[in-house]
């Protein structure tokens, strides 16, 4: 009887702590779907008239599919070259032995870097970035999400490289390969659940990135996700709730959708933290 209360009680606590995860998406996706009249009357957890108005609001009067689209553009290009110099950069810090031992130092810095808050480097990046006339791009968005990423990278990343056998690579080596080639053909592959886990995390941080937009962004063709859906809180639309219920609703779905296909990668790459030989 003793076993049977603790694995009920432990049913009851994970079924409490599920549908405190899940209520906000549920009730999220329920006043994108409800039209305003119904949303201004308090009505219950079912939609009476399910509508799609918000959504055409959003994508035809509003242009948010420029957002959406930004967002990919940035999110996928600050993934991709923040995972081209950190998991280079994170293989050479594992592997490779420096003069008047800097690598700790080096690896120090690094995490600095990570550990402060990106509003700190705003200023900095904005006279940068407006000496070299690239204000009114994407550009300014994409590389300060990989001044954030890579850190972020070199560190995850140092640790599968680090716990990774290396007479893998010697017998490689034996064959003939280069040094490119073990890394690309040989290394890579047995660190695939890292990688994929670590481009999840730099995707959703330039995904999620407003900081940097609203300061660096001047033009709305440019705007991003989170920029586009705080400009949707303004005077006139601060009562239209299913507006930007509808915005959450579009941004959340691409990044579900990419940690479903992903998932067995994530999980892998998460909770191991390393391969081990």
């Amino acid at each position: 009887m003793k076993k049977k209360m603790i694995f009920a009680m432990k049913g009851i606590i994970l079924a409490v702590l599920l549908f405190v995860s899940i209520f906000p998406i549920y009730w999220l996706f329920l006043m994108a779907l409800r039209p305003t009249t119904e949303i201004s009357s308090g009505a219950g957890l079912i939609p009476g008239q399910p509508t799609l108005e918000h959504f055409e609001n959003l994508f035809v009067q509003k242009g948010f599919g420029t957002a959406l689209f930004n967002s990919l553009i940035n999110g996928g290009s600050a993934m991709a070259l923040s995972l081209a110099f950190g998991l280079t950069t994170a293989y050479a810090l594992s592997r490779k032995r420096f003069r008047f031992r800097m690598k700790k130092p080096l690896t120090y810095w690094v995490l600095l870097i990570r550990v402060l808050p990106p509003v700190a480097f705003v200023i900095p990046l904005y006279t940068l970035f407006t000496k070299m006339g690239i204000m009114g791009t994407r550009l300014p968005i994409i590389l300060s999400c990989m001044l954030i990423n890579i850190p972020l990278v070199i560190w995850f990343m140092i640790a599968f490289f680090t716990d990774l056998s290396e007479e893998i690579e010697e017998s490689g080596k034996i064959d003939g390969a280069t040094e490119w080639q073990l890394f690309v053909h040989i290394v890579l592959p047995l660190v695939l659940p890292g990688i994929a886990a670590i481009s999840m995390l730099s995707f959703l941080y330039a995904w999620n990135e407003y900081t940097y937009s609203v300061i660096l962004t001047r033009s709305p063709a440019n705007y991003t996700i989170p920029l586009a859906l705080s400009v949707l809180n303004t005077e006139d639309n601060v009562t239209n709730f299913g507006l930007v219920a509808a915005g959450g609703v579009s941004s959340f779905i691409p990044v579900a959708l990419f940690v479903v296909f992903a998932q067995n990668y994530l999980i892998s790459g998460l909770s191991s933290g390393a391969v081990k030989e």
